[in-house]
């Protein structure tokens, strides 16, 4: 079953830069939040725009992509 996408990219918002759906925040803001080492709940707070439940999804969805991946290169 595949999940809902929550991030989109749209050339009229940010240039096409990839996106939580119904927001203008940057799904590479979470990332540099993560790598940085702050907790999601820091990420969440600065932008209360991003549900919990996006940010998480959106996680997800990035690492199926990856494992996806690795697998094919096998």
């Amino acid at each position: 079953m595949r999940i809902k996408a929550v991030i989109h990219s749209d050339p009229d918002i940010l240039g096409g830069t990839p996106v939580f759906v119904g927001t203008r925040v940057p799904f590479q803001a979470l990332m540099d939040y993560l790598e940085a080492g702050h907790p999601v709940s820091d990420f969440l707070k600065d932008f209360p725009t991003v549900t919990r439940k996006q940010a998480l999804t959106a996680l997800e969805q990035a690492k199926e992509a990856l494992l996806a991946d690795a697998r094919l290169a096998r």
